[in-house]
């Protein structure tokens, strides 16, 4: 039988290792934890710098690099052997100024004590040892170090067999794997990997330099568990206690572990103050959950939750925020608003993928909300606020060596409240696909595109859909040229439910657009579709500024024929004119979906130059290019009238990076026709020192959008940074959005304070706007956040806005 493959774990999640109240308290007692999402913290403070240009940059580990170096206890040595595996065999070595043994069993040292075993060293001014039972009793000065954990204490008294130990008068202790360390009255070892510790502090900070620690009548280590429990403890933060609990567990390293997320609170006008503290239950290594309570001043108590699971075959990941009755009216403010006062809010995502059988799979992605105005209302940031539509889909795939279907359907729901739900795109309900690619003949390739598809929407017309698109190509090729020939016919066809007369078509023409009922319930479509793409590639050696490149100069030709066909009789069902940009130039259609197929008689010419470095990396890149029309465009949507240019936009790119602290992109397109600019964006990006970022882009599209966007996060200091964010619209005259903060991170603690204020594009207000006139409304919110270094650092919801707004923030 083949043996099943083991269990996979769940990515981790960071905690804060506090617990809430005692009335959360189960009777085992309120653990907190610690799972991390990012890599394991080093005390080197070594990190992983966000390439130049991403996106979105991973969390960074905790970083113990601003504390004070070598912040060891004074008496740590490390030349000492890490290995505690030699103890039982190892011999115990003795020096001492005097030793006084009356019967060679019992030992009595005096001055300059040290024993060494193997990972332990025991230093005194005073010592007591029993060769036969290894028993010790030190006095005065007393330092003891193993592999992982440092003591000191004016009297100890143990075992070294046994790994046990009783330490009194000014204990102090520190955990060699994290930066844990603390004192107490009285300690006890317990064995190897226990320790507890009575009236005690706990603390990541430098030792003596406490900016957070735990207080407690209690604390007990378990390297095992990787776990602290401290009992009637309390949090202090620069000396003042602000929390109290009978129970705490906090984490000792990064595993996960079941427990309190770090509290969360922000402000936004549509919802209020806000307060979480989530709960995280590390239930099993491949799968958890996490609870996340939430309390709105405006509108009442919500209960989000989290369920993640991966089995060997299907993995997960299902969400829900649910709230029982909404306490706001919104006609208070605003009387055309949609009024939830008293009514059930919820909002769930279901994503899932199952491994049916070798090259079958089942994918689930499920959003939905409880009404229109979910997003609107609990949004807290422009990006869910911009959310228009809920997608939910459900398909079952398949693929082999050359083959690939789906099976399934698609779905979505209006969350947009400034408009009706009649602009929800058509249900897609089944939908299947089949696409094959088979070579031959070393050269060449058959293959085949479909899809079969029933569309479905109220008070539209309704139907079925067959597409059909075989082909043949070939691709010749050598070291410094490529040709590719392309031979395909597309077939597609109709099956319009009854009543499909009721509804309209149209056909555009220079003196306007006539409408008229669709014609027939079975239109039809085919045409065949005719391409070349042909390059050439040249190189030599060259320099710039003193450095040696490769520079290369790739002209490059395709040719396109598509013959006209009157489409005017196809419905629309999810295809519309797609905005010209440098990927068309070598597209065979202009439109999204396959309602529409464009005519062709057109021939893209383009050139392309780059620099590579010594290494191979692109340092500059270099495009220029152009469609010539041979031929009138004459399909087009309902309502665009043919055109006869002669060309298209004009396309020029270029992007750079000359060394590892600037790059840029910019992309030009100019319309000879109109003798407008129809797009224009600019990026640069500059790093400013280790953590340090500087942004600026500039966005353009005729007659959609013009905005500026300048971001920072600039280092005032080693652990002061400043965060910037502006969004401006000049076509609306108005900041889409802006984040301003500032962040404070020390040896053992992190702070962020972040406002933001955005554009939500409702305010409510849904009556007396023109056609396409975009609706008003902003909201502003104000973020905190406090982390404790190693006590379960939380990546929360600061961190992963400023991540999504600040290009290249970590």
């Amino acid at each position: 039988m083949k043996p099943t493959p083991p269990l996979r774990s769940l990515p981790p999640r960071r905690l804060l290792a506090i617990a809430a109240a005692a009335a959360l308290i189960s009777s085992q007692g309120a653990h907190a934890g610690s799972q991390n999402r990012r890599p394991k913290a080093t005390l080197d403070g070594s990190q992983v710098v966000c390439p130049l240009g991403t996106f979105i940059c991973a969390p960074r580990p905790d970083n113990f690099a601003l504390c004070r170096p070598n912040g060891l206890l004074e008496f740590y040595d490390p030349f000492l052997s890490k290995d505690s595996s030699l103890r039982d065999t190892a011999k115990t070595h003795v020096w001492a100024d005097q030793v006084e043994s009356p019967d060679q069993t019992i030992y009595h040292l005096t001055g300059h004590v040290k024993t060494v075993r193997a990972d332990q060293e025991l230093h005194a001014d005073i010592a007591d040892y029993n060769s036969d039972t290894t028993d010790y009793d030190a006095r005065g000065n007393v330092h003891y170090q193993e592999a992982a954990h440092l003591l000191s204490a004016d009297h100890i008294v143990g075992n070294t067999n046994n790994s046990t130990g009783v330490a009194t008068g000014n204990v102090r202790f520190q955990m060699l794997d994290s930066h844990g360390n603390g004192t107490a009255v009285r300690g006890e070892m317990i064995d190897e990997n226990r320790n507890r510790y009575s009236v005690a502090t706990y603390s990541t900070c430098d030792i003596g330099r406490h900016i957070w620690e735990i207080r407690a009548k209690t604390i007990d280590t378990d390297q095992n568990t990787g776990r602290g429990v401290a009992r009637n403890a309390t949090m202090n933060f620069y000396g003042v206690p602000f929390f109290y609990t009978p129970y705490m567990s906090f984490p000792l390293n990064n595993d996960r572990q079941s427990g309190f997320l770090y509290p969360y609170f922000e402000h936004t006008g549509n919802a209020g103050y806000q307060f979480r503290i989530p709960y995280y239950f590390n239930l099993a290594p491949n799968y958890d959950a996490t609870l996340d309570p939430r309390y709105y001043t405006k509108r009442g108590a919500m209960l989000g939750a989290e369920f993640r699971y991966l089995f060997p075959k299907t993995s997960g990941t299902f969400n829900i925020e649910f709230l029982p009755s909404d306490n706001y009216n919104d006609q208070k403010i605003t009387p055309t608003a949609p009024d939830t006062q008293g009514q059930e809010r919820y909002l769930y995502k279901f994503v899932n993928n199952t491994s049916l059988w070798p090259g079958w799979s089942l994918n689930t992605n499920i959003n939905r909300a409880s009404d229109q105005n979910y997003m609107h209302d609990f949004g807290d940031d422009l990006f869910s606020i911009s959310t228009t539509f809920l997608y939910s889909s459900i398909y079952l795939n398949g693929s082999g060596n050359w083959w690939s279907a789906a099976v399934g359907g698609d779905m979505w729901q209006n969350v947009d409240p400034s408009q009706p739900n009649s602009v929800e795109p058509y249900k897609r309900l089944p939908r299947a696909t089949f696409n094959m690619d088979i070579p031959f003949a070393r050269w060449y390739d058959v293959g085949m595109t479909s899809e079969a598809v029933s569309f479905r929407k109220t008070n539209s017309v309704e139907g079925s859909r067959l597409d059909l698109y075989p082909y043949v190509d070939a691709d010749f090729q050598g070291a410094a040229w490529f040709i590719r020939p392309k031979l395909a016919y597309r077939y597609t066809a109709y099956s319009l439910d009854s009543g499909y007369q009721n509804f309209y078509t149209a056909t555009t023409t220079s003196t306007g657009t006539t409408f008229y009922p669709f014609p027939q319930s079975n239109p039809s479509r085919s045409l065949p579709i005719v391409s070349l793409d042909q390059g050439l590639i040249f190189d030599r050696s060259t320099s710039l500024f003193g450095t040696n490149y490769t520079q290369t100069l790739e002209p490059r030709l395709y040719y396109l024929y598509v013959p006209y066909r009157n489409q005017n009789n196809l419905p629309l069902f999810d295809t519309g004119l797609m905005a010209f940009d440098d990927w068309m130039l070598f597209a065979p259609n202009q439109f999204s979906g396959a309602d529409r197929q464009m005519n062709a008689n057109n021939l893209t010419a383009a050139v392309t130059t780059r620099l590579l470095d010594d290494g191979g990396v692109e340092r500059l890149s270099a495009t220029f290019g152009q469609i010539r029309y041979f031929t009138p465009q004459l399909v087009q949507t309902p309502g665009v009238a043919a055109t006869n240019w002669s060309g298209s936009d004009y396309v020029a790119e270029l992007s750079s990076q000359l060394n590892d602290q600037w790059t840029m992109s910019t992309e030009y397109l100019w319309n000879p026709n109109t003798r407008k600019t129809d797009l224009g964006t600019f990026t640069v990006q500059r790093r400013l020192g280790f953590d340090g970022i500087l942004n600026f882009s500039y966005r353009f599209r005729q007659g959609q959008l013009e905005q500026y966007d300048a971001s920072a996060v600039y280092p005032l200091t080693d652990r002061w940074r400043l965060i910037g964010d502006w969004t401006y619209s000049v076509m609306d005259k108005k900041t889409v959005e802006a984040v301003a903060g500032v962040q404070y991170e020390g040896c053992c603690v992190k702070v962020s304070l972040v406002a933001r204020h955005y554009v939500t594009g409702y305010d409510g207000v849904i009556t007396n706007l023109l056609p396409g006139q975009a609706i008003p409304g902003s909201d502003t919110a104000v973020m905190f956040e406090l982390e404790f270094k190693g006590m379960g650092a939380f990546s929360g919801q600061t961190d992963s806005i400023l991540r999504r707004d600040i290009l290249g923030y970590q």
